[in-house]
């Protein structure tokens, strides 16, 4: 196990699983006293905060990008993801093809497609513009 951590995207792959996670488990308090959509977006903020600090310490300790640029582009990046991310959860959301007695669970299982999604759009971004 030890040996599978020295591996860089075994690293990346749970740095950016805990933020993910992160982000979906902190969705459900935010809906709370948030709209579905402001918590989604909030939820996405809190994620990327974390990824961040994460893939920074845990996986490209080693980068040697100046840091200003880092963030900038991993803003970028996360920008364009999180968008992807809320638009899906958006429109997974509020799609028909709920049937009645699964309607309750849309706004988590929607909220979680979309962060796959937005995962997809994250990895290949910071592949290619974050963490070059």
């Amino acid at each position: 196990m030890i040996g599978l951590l020295r591996d860089e995207r075994v690293r990346f792959l749970l740095a950016g699983g805990s933020a993910a996670l992160l982000n979906w488990i902190v969705r459900f308090p935010l809906s709370m006293f948030m709209s579905y959509a402001a918590a989604v977006t909030a939820a996405t903020v809190i994620g990327m905060v974390a990824g961040f600090i994460l893939y920074r310490s845990l996986v490209f300790q080693g980068s040697t990008r100046p840091l200003w640029l880092q963030i900038r582009d991993f803003i970028g990046v996360n920008i364009v993801a999180g968008v992807v991310t809320v638009l899906a959860a958006l429109f997974l959301s509020s799609g028909p093809w709920w049937p009645e007695a699964y309607r309750h669970y849309a706004p988590g299982a929607s909220h979680l497609a979309g962060i796959g999604i937005g995962a997809v759009v994250n990895f290949f971004g910071h592949k290619l513009f974050t963490f070059r």
